[in-house]
């Protein structure tokens, strides 16, 4: 039996897989850029003229890297039976809504979405472990 947990964020996901005797675990980084659109210069009066930031660019590049971040994280985790999935923000979720359209698959297999602060390597282990009672 192959349990696999994830903790993820935008940066970089930590995957741990638990098999019978042994457990493994390996980092992928998203390479994801991280805009921040700022306007020119505009003005500090009332008024004045506004610069416009086009944001649904950014948007759109994010949301491929995005996707092709979770794609990477998909072929790692193809042959599990069981998915955790754990992070600090919405980036579990989307990653649980992007298997449960793509990969119906493995969406079937993901027994838990849970927040989770950041925490070291260690933890993250101990964190999966809990969880699959082990």
């Amino acid at each position: 039996m192959k349990n696999i947990g994830i903790w993820m964020d935008q940066e970089k996901a930590h995957i741990v897989e638990l098999m019978e005797e042994r457990e493994k675990m390996q980092t992928l980084f998203s390479e994801m850029e991280f805009f921040n659109p700022k306007g020119g210069s505009g003005t500090r009066f009332k008024g004045g003229p506004q610069d416009v930031v086009q944001d649904s660019r950014y948007l759109e590049r994010e949301k491929h890297q995005l996707a092709a971040y979770f794609e990477k994280i998909v072929n790692e985790i193809k042959d599990a039976e069981n998915i955790a999935l754990f992070g600090p923000a919405e980036t579990a979720e989307k990653f649980r809504k992007e298997l449960n359209d793509k990969y119906q698959s493995l969406g079937a297999k993901v027994r838990t979405v849970t927040k989770a602060d950041s925490m070291t390597d260690n933890q993250i282990k101990a964190l999966v472990r809990d969880f699959f009672g082990r």
